[in-house]
């Protein structure tokens, strides 16, 4: 017992890594302040079409957070390339005008690649979000926002997958002329410092011994409950799906029952409220459920209330910090899971 509290005590990259967002944020907006507002004009000017995002992994999880803050704060649809299509299907693209938003803390896969330069040839105005500043992506964009992050060298991403969702925020703001959201991108720095401060301590005794989960988020709180499940998988070697609280509806509920274990992100807003409904049936069938939700009386790990679209990044700074005690709880070294490195090329 001794030895396994020494473990969960050790300091490890992930965490103090994590431990670095908010100034990593703090970088990021000072970096990228006349991009973001040159960018927005850009937009404002000639409105795309369309919004195709190329990414993978952590990133493509601040795809889908960037696909609802578009969808909900501009109005412009927003699809996932497939990045085999470019690069095994060598398939032709249709000219259009449209913003093609790649994300990658490297930079340098070469299906990311291909894809942005496919999309490019076509038309479209590529805006990089990279952390890199050699990567080969920026050579392929019209604008780069660097993530600032600095190096990571933990295999979970973590920082800079926060700022990444940051760079979208304040992106989003600039183009919708969003002051509310604008703000609580300002705010950011402080509030991810209040969020990693927050006791989630009763999440490592809860899933200490779990072997699957559901992790459920709606709406703008959807890509962080991907990410969540990528980082129980590949940090705890715990078997986790992301579903959308309306989604595993259909379905996936059938498996859930007495002591199925859930860990649901709610919010302030109606995704959040949705959220809330479908973990408290969860709940009454006796689940084991982890509830992350800044305003439910209920909720079983705390979050801080701010804008809707921000309170995610809130969450997931907050959930870094369980996902790496619960990793050193089950005797796991989080900064190097088995059969991964930090840099991975696609084809």
């Amino acid at each position: 017992m001794a030895g396994a509290t020494a473990m969960a005590e050790r300091t490890t990259l992930m965490e103090s890594e994590a431990g670095e967002a908010a100034d990593a944020v703090t970088r990021l907006l000072d970096v990228n302040c006349a991009a973001f507002d040159r960018i927005a004009a850009r937009l404002i000017a000639h409105p795309p079409e369309a919004v195709i995002t190329c990414a993978r992994g952590s990133s493509d999880h601040a795809a889908t957070y960037a696909k609802y803050l578009i969808e909900t704060h501009i109005g412009v649809p927003v699809a996932s390339a497939a990045l085999s299509v470019a690069t095994l299907f060598d398939a032709p693209l249709v000219s259009g005008n449209r913003l093609v938003i790649a994300i990658s803390q490297s930079g340098r896969s070469p299906d990311l690649l291909a894809t942005v330069a496919m999309h490019r040839r076509a038309g479209g105005y590529v805006v990089a979000l990279v952390n890199a500043e050699d990567a080969p992506l920026c050579a392929l964009a019209d604008e780069v926002i660097a993530l600032s992050a600095g190096t990571e060298r933990s295999v979970a991403a973590t920082k800079s997958y926060i700022a990444s969702l940051a760079g979208i925020a304040a992106l989003t703001a600039a183009w919708a002329r969003d002051a509310a959201l604008a703000a609580g991108v300002a705010q950011l720095p402080d509030t991810l410092r209040a969020a990693w401060a927050l006791d989630w301590s009763a999440g490592v005794s809860a899933l200490v011994e779990a072997d699957n989960l559901f992790v459920l988020g709606r709406g703008h709180g959807y890509g962080i409950a991907q990410e969540a499940a990528l980082k129980f998988k590949e940090t705890c070697a715990l078997h986790a799906e992301s579903f959308s609280a309306a989604e595993v509806r259909h379905g996936p509920m059938a498996i859930v029952g007495r002591d199925f274990h859930i860990l649901a992100f709610g919010g302030s807003d109606r995704a959040g409220a949705s959220v809330r409904e479908t973990a408290s049936e969860f709940r009454a069938r006796g689940a084991r459920l982890l509830l992350a939700d800044p305003v439910a009386a209920d909720a079983d790990l705390p979050a801080l209330t701010a804008h809707p679209a921000i309170e995610p990044l809130l969450m997931v700074q907050s959930f870094y910090g369980l996902a790496n005690r619960l990793a050193l709880a089950r005797g796991l070294n989080p900064d190097a899971p088995p059969h991964l490195r930090k840099v991975t090329e696609t084809l």
